[in-house]
């Protein structure tokens, strides 16, 4: 049986695909009564904490791999890397990022030190290194519905945005069949290369409204929002969406009145 450890955007995705594929699956959650559509879906539910070890020792019992995917916080996952250490597990996937131990970025730099303690745990890891999410720039989604602008102190820098779906039905490929992948690392990215400037021309398009970017100092963008996202964009302000994990949204939010998450 399979272990995801929380049920956002890739987690639920990728329980659902390896529900529908007939492998195994069981999801953790904190509240089982949000994450019904999974056990309609198929899958088992777990209820627990990443916070809490015990629960995370229940949810790991009569598992073989492990997917990781959760906020990132370093004292959360590496509960799961020792649970799944005392249980034996022979496979863990971990969802991550671009991580850096010298990064700016305290996410990256957390990210690092999470990566370390898997590899030197003895598991048999395997590193899904995503780029930026797709669903996560809708995040802007109301800034834009109010000011038809959004800030980047990006200027003509480009990013492969790539879709949590892409990602989570190659989470599921490998956690599947999970030997094949033993030690490796592989970079999910999306189809072509945008700056926030090509950004805005799709959503223009999309909309039938000028949408605009304007210039910020990086100073400027550490100010305006919190969190990886805003480093990237200058997300003045965001919706979250879903408390577990990622976020995410359709283009139906970016429409006044219609914050769809």
């Amino acid at each position: 049986m399979i272990l995801i450890t929380t049920a956002g955007k890739v987690g639920a995705e990728a329980a659902r695909l390896l529900a529908q594929r007939g492998d195994p699956v069981r999801v953790l959650v904190r509240d089982p009564e949000k994450a019904t559509a999974l056990a309609q879906a198929g899958a088992d539910l777990a209820v627990g904490d990443l916070d809490v070890p015990a629960t995370i020792d229940a949810a790991m019992r009569g598992i073989s791999a492990v997917v990781l995917v959760s906020p990132a916080i370093p004292a959360q996952e590496l509960n799961v890397v020792a649970s799944a250490a005392r249980a034996g597990v022979g496979h863990v996937m971990k969802i991550t990022s671009k991580a850096s131990a010298d990064s700016p970025i305290a996410r990256r730099r957390d990210q690092t030190g999470i990566e370390n303690e898997l590899i030197a745990s003895g598991l048999g890891y395997r590193l899904l290194r995503n780029n930026a999410y797709m669903q996560k720039f809708l995040m802007l989604a109301p800034a834009i519905a109010k000011t038809s602008s959004f800030g980047s102190s990006a200027g003509d820098g480009r990013v492969g945005m790539v879709d949590t779906r892409d990602v989570a039905a190659f989470a599921a490929q490998i956690a599947a069949s999970p030997a094949a992948h033993r030690g490796k690392t592989y970079w999910p990215t999306g189809p072509e290369s945008l700056s926030y400037a090509d950004a805005a021309a799709v959503l223009s398009k999309v909309l039938g409204r000028p949408v605009t970017v304007h210039p910020l100092t990086f100073e400027e963008q550490k100010q305006a929002g919190a969190g990886e996202l805003a480093l990237l964009t200058g997300a003045p302000t965001y919706t979250n969406c879903a408390a577990d994990t990622d976020l995410g949204g359709s283009l139906n939010s970016l429409v006044p009145g219609n914050i769809i998450c």
